[in-house]
C-alpha cells in the first residue's frame, strides 16, 4: 500500500482548521480534483463521505470518517472504484498563537491495473497541492 505523511503549519486556530477539514460538502470549492462530495449515515461523530474525484480519470469512493473535535479526523475505506483501500487521518495540534500544526497521513491501495507511477504521482504531486489548498482556505479572512 502506498502511503505518505506530511505536516504543514497553518496560520489559523485549531478549531477553524478542524471546521474546514470536516466541511466535506464544500471540498469542491477549493480542491480542484474533487468534483462532488456528499455525506450520509451520520451517527454521533461518524459519517460516511462519498467522493467523486478526477485524477487521470473519474473515481468514486466512500470512506467512513470518525471526528474527534478539534484534534483529529480519521477514516477507513468503505467501497469504491479502482481503489482497494484508503485509510488515514488529520492530526491537529496548536502551534503557537493562533497557529495549527496539521499532519495528514494516508495509505492507499489501488487495483492491480493501476500503474505504480500513477499511485506515486498522487502521493508526491497531489498531496502537497491538497495541503496548500486547505492552508489557503483556513488562512482566508
Amino acid at each position: 500500500m502506498a502511503g505518505a505523511t506530511r505536516t504543514i503549519t497553518i496560520n489559523a486556530p485549531i478549531e477553524k482548521v478542524f471546521d474546514i477539514i470536516t466541511d466535506y460538502d464544500r471540498y469542491a470549492e477549493f480542491l480542484s480534483e474533487v468534483k462532488k462530495v456528499s455525506t450520509s449515515q451520520r451517527q454521533g461523530n461518524t459519517v460516511q463521505v462519498h467522493y467523486e474525484v478526477d485524477v487521470v480519470k473519474t473515481i468514486r469512493y466512500t470512506i467512513k470518517v470518525t471526528e474527534e473535535r478539534p484534534k483529529r479526523m480519521s477514516w477507513t475505506f468503505v467501497n469504491g472504484e479502482v481503489m482497494k483501500d484508503n485509510k488515514g487521518s488529520w492530526t491537529l495540534e496548536p502551534d503557537g498563537e493562533g497557529k495549527t500544526r496539521a499532519t495528514y497521513n494516508v495509505e492507499m491501495a489501488l487495483g492491480m491495473l493501476v500503474p505504480k507511477a500513477i499511485v506515486n504521482g498522487l502521493v508526491d504531486n497531489q498531496l502537497p497541492k491538497m495541503l496548500e489548498a486547505f492552508k489557503r482556505r483556513a488562512e482566508a479572512p
